[in-house]
């Protein structure tokens, strides 16, 4: 049986270790963290030792990481991933980064991997459901070989071509939600300056044209400052992101950046 390694069980790298379980794959999992060890462990997983441990016993290694520079940490080096997967195997990398980061993982093996840039849109609910959105770049038959786990938790799975291409149309995407949350923002102190009640009008937004995803995550967590303190974070990382892999492709993001940096969230390292 194909031995999935999986690598950064969190947030939403748990739900999809369960996914995985449930459809009967053969799981190996490296957790720092003892409860989520021992949770994974009663559920059916295996544990690895260490991230080389992981690397050496994987067929498919599947990383759930919050960013590039937590790719770089486990990844590079005598004691990263890339140096213990076997020349066959298939890194896949749900992690919203940079294509130079993946291509820093592949150049720092003589017999490197395939790898497959796999940034994901949804939550854990969407991850517990099997709908989890994932955008999924490389070469078409490793991407082919390891669309059967991936639907585990993700439906549906967009080819979008070459290595990197998956990671660009979602720091686009990221971009948007981005500017859309700034627009909701700016649309709910309009909306006090008229004397209207936020939650009303969050409500009256998700049946009106004026509807967007961001609105009504605000609305599901209780408003706009509620929706800022658990996202703003996850935004962040990822304009930032968005804003370097353009600049390093001589992109000119437009007014998408110039919404997203002068919006009045504070999205950027600079407001």
């Amino acid at each position: 049986m194909t031995t999935i390694g999986f690598l950064g069980a969190g947030q939403l790298g748990e739900p999809m270790v369960r996914r995985l379980l449930g459809a009967g794959k053969d799981v190996l999992v490296f957790a720092r963290r003892d409860e989520v060890r021992s949770r994974l462990k009663h559920e059916g997983a295996k544990l690895a030792a260490s991230v080389p441990d992981l690397a050496a016993r994987s067929d498919i290694l599947i990383s759930c990481l919050f960013s590039d520079a937590q790719l770089r940490e486990t990844g590079l080096g005598p004691d990263g991933f890339i140096a213990h997967l076997q020349h066959d195997a298939v890194f896949v990398s749900h992690t919203t980064g940079t294509l130079a980061t993946l291509r820093e993982l592949s150049a720092s093996s003589p017999a490197p991997p395939a790898i497959i840039d796999a940034p994901v849109s949804g939550t854990a609910d969407d991850i517990a459901e099997g709908k989890l959105t994932v955008l999924a770049g490389g070469d078409a038959d490793a991407l082919e070989r390891v669309r059967p786990i991936l639907a585990a938790y993700a439906d549906p799975i967009i080819a979008t071509g070459a290595l990197g291409t998956a990671l660009d149309i979602k720091l686009v995407n990221n971009m948007l939600f981005a500017a859309n949350a700034q627009l909701v923002a700016a649309a709910a102190a309009a909306g006090e300056k008229l004397n209207v009640a936020p939650d009303m009008l969050l409500r009256a937004l998700s049946v009106c044209s004026g509807w967007s995803n961001a609105a009504a995550h605000a609305q599901r967590v209780g408003g706009v400052q509620a929706f800022v303190s658990r996202a703003a974070p996850f935004l962040r990382k990822d304009v930032a992101a968005a804003i370097s892999s353009a600049e390093q492709a001589g992109a000119d993001l437009g007014f998408l950046r110039l919404v997203v940096e002068n919006g009045p969230l504070p999205l950027t390292t600079e407001n």
